[in-house]
């Protein structure tokens, strides 16, 4: 018989993931990690296996998610959307596979391994080549009818051709790909909005808006992974399935491969934990299932799970720890931006100290404490960021945070402009503002010089030896000797370097000065629609708003720039140093014989850096992308491409080398 204290683990247990499962499932606001969630399972399937008598019906392992939103029409689901079991290394993976073995009574047989995305599980419903309803996942037996929000993803077909079944139901994952979310974010700060945290988070309650016009505002995407049901059904496996789902026209996740042993589907999994942040979604794992459909049915359904399917996880890249204090740095446009000093945590072997906060609004749309417990994230190289805050574990002790009245550089006020998300300090001459534009300013987006980190340009600073960006144009090999760790060699290569530099193209100039909302793309719409750096000075915030994808934000901020006179004198100066202030582009048209055609830069060139290649592209009419497609023209590979080159076998696009890409511009430059 169980003791008293079984029993109440179990319960405790239970109820801290039905807890989780609505704040996951219902609210879209999650408070731990998939990591720690994973737990909590795993402990409770631990004690009902040794002690089956306590299964109840109503336990987290015996269902599937949680109950759906009652703000939204109910849709039952006429097969349910089942949650999946887990693997969370390669003996867990084995022994699933074993057990699969044992009851098919076959040692081989093909599986198909997919990409585990994150974002949100729909299903959508066609009947007589129409779409007539999309869902959520809901509970797995009974979601939310979104229809009219999913009629707004472009990427779901609204008719598809007569050869599809009657009626059928295909299941796929909404998701916000991470270069259109970045997008999205800027131009949000651009209009003065505070800025969203999370691709999945934001996915989710885009499809849940209950206003379709709201859903249609956010570019989503949708990638279908299975054929819920059809009638008739005419498939026998689930990659027959998914090869005829991509020729009705639904979006198929490129990556997905099918497989014939353990050891195959191993290899993928291993590619893509490696690989996994170089994609444009989020992804936390790879789903390995059985092929055949008759295997399938064979193996059935044990309580919430398939017995035919399994999640091979990644390792967690959240976890939860303390808020100890909210710190404030000076960026290189006066910007005073909130940062968390946190209690060390490790997230997938790296410890985590300190975490993006972004700015006051964010911290008060998430109710941010001094004190609190909070979820952190940090995906591949990007600066870890404060996710959410854990309000059940609040004491009353946790501390509001306020902005600062006054620079902690200069002391100056602290301003906030009406309909601007950022604190700006006013002092156009604060020591902190420098640093972190210099910083900027020789970084590799812009004037790319080697040699000189913070860490030196500090040194420069501290020894007045700049006290503008322009300064490190004249300085001199014997002040530099002086300096500690400056030998004979390193000065050397860095005044090559800074001398490299004045042969950068104009629109790495204006990346590099520091204009408020002016990166590499808005950067080159300049270059190009101004012929020299007087052209853009004198130019007035109407001749920039007719430049298409130049807003009122930007084109203040550019007015605002140039009207500094501080500003003007380190672009005189640049000037006179030699430093390029004309666009190419006003010496010469450049043909575009490129247009129409969309290419994938990969693996180590030698006659190009990346940038350089991609600047070319672009200079020539043709577009860059940073995954291959089907949309792809042709993949620039050079040594060591790695995954991109097996993706571009994979969907039959044409490969190509350095001397390729250039034998190509010179046949089309023929052409033309």
């Amino acid at each position: 018989m169980p003791g008293t204290t079984t029993l109440e683990r179990i319960t405790e247990l239970r109820d801290r993931i039905d807890y989780h499962n609505h704040r996951y499932y219902v609210l879209d606001d999650p408070e731990v990690s998939d990591a720690q969630y994973d737990d909590l399972m795993r402990e409770l399937r631990r004690i009902e296996a040794e002690h089956p008598e306590l299964v109840t019906p109503d336990s987290p392992t015996q269902r599937v998610g949680a109950e759906p939103l009652e703000g939204f029409t109910q849709a039952e689901h006429p097969v349910p959307l089942l949650s999946l079991g887990n693997a969370f290394d390669e003996e867990e993976f084995l022994a699933w596979h074993a057990r699969v073995s044992g009851l098919l009574e076959e040692s081989q047989f093909d599986m198909v391994c997919e990409l585990k995305l994150d974002g949100l599980a729909v299903a959508l419903t066609y009947e007589d080549g129409l779409l007539t309803r999309g869902a959520t996942r809901g509970n797995g037996v009974v979601g939310e009818d979104v229809t009219s929000n999913m009629r707004t993803v472009r990427s779901i077909p609204l008719r598809v051709p007569a050869a599809a079944p009657s009626r059928f139901e295909v299941r796929g994952e909404v998701i916000f790909p991470k270069s259109a979310f970045e997008a999205f974010n800027e131009q949000r700060i651009a209009d003065g909005l505070p800025p969203y945290a999370h691709p999945r988070n934001t996915a989710a309650g885009s499809v849940r808006q209950l206003d379709p016009r709201m859903t249609a505002e956010r570019p989503l995407d949708i990638f279908v992974y299975t054929l819920g049901y059809a009638e008739p059904m005419e498939f026998d496996t689930h990659w027959q399935s998914i090869e005829a789902l991509s020729r009705l026209g639904f979006k198929i996740n490129p990556h997905s491969s099918l497989v014939r042993t353990p050891d195959e589907a191993l290899d993928y999994c291993r590619t893509w934990v490696e690989g996994w942040e170089d994609l444009d979604y989020g992804c936390d794992g790879v789903v390995v299932k059985v092929n055949r459909f008759d295997y399938q049915r064979h193996l059935g359904v044990v309580g919430r799970e398939p017995r035919w399917a399994i999640a091979y996880k990644f390792p967690a890249t959240q976890a939860t720890t303390q808020l100890r204090k909210i710190k404030v740095n000076v960026g290189r446009t006066g910007s005073i931006n909130p940062y968390a000093v946190l209690e060390p945590v490790n997230i997938n072997g790296v410890t985590v100290r300190q975490a993006t906060l972004h700015n006051a609004d964010y911290i008060a749309t998430k109710d941010l404490r001094i004190g609190d417990w909070v979820v952190v994230e940090r995906a591949g190289e990007v600066i870890p960021q404060v996710v959410s805050s854990v309000v059940s574990k609040r004491t009353g002790n946790e501390r509001p945070f306020k902005m600062p009245e006054a620079c902690p550089s200069c002391v100056e006020p602290v301003v906030r402009a009406e309909g601007e998300a950022a604190h700006i300090c006013v002092n156009a001459a604060c020591p902190a503002q420098l640093v972190r534009l210099l910083e900027h300013f020789v970084s590799k987006g812009a004037m790319d010089i080697e040699g000189l980190g913070i860490k030196q340009t500090t040194v420069l600073l501290e020894k007045g030896l700049i006290r503008q960006v322009a300064d490190l144009y004249t300085l001199k090999k014997e002040d530099l000797l002086e300096l500690e760790r400056f030998g004979e060699t390193s000065v050397a290569n860095l005044l090559s370097a800074i001398e490299a530099s004045k042969e950068r193209p104009f629109s790495r100039v204006l990346v590099a000065v520091g204009i408020q909302h002016v990166g590499g793309e808005v950067a080159e719409l300049l270059a190009r629609h101004f012929p020299n750096i007087d052209a853009l000075m004198n130019a007035s915030q109407e001749d920039l708003e007719a430049i298409q994808s130049i807003g009122p934000k930007i084109a203040e901020a550019v007015v605002a720039y140039f009207a500094n006179e501080s500003n003007r004198a380190v672009i005189d100066k640049l000037r006179e140093v030699g430093v390029t202030m004309e666009s190419e582009q006003a010496e010469e048209t450049v043909e575009q014989v490129l247009d129409g055609l969309r290419f994938v830069v990969t693996g180590r060139l030698e006659r190009f850096s990346r940038s350089e290649i991609t600047g070319r592209i672009k200079d020539l009419g043709g577009a860059v992308s940073g995954s291959v497609s089907k949309k792809t023209d042709y993949l620039v590979a050079g040594e060591d491409a790695g995954s991109k080159l097996a993706d571009a076998e994979k969907l039959d696009v044409p490969v190509i080398t350095e001397d390729g890409f250039l034998d190509l511009v010179a046949s089309r430059s023929g052409e033309s």
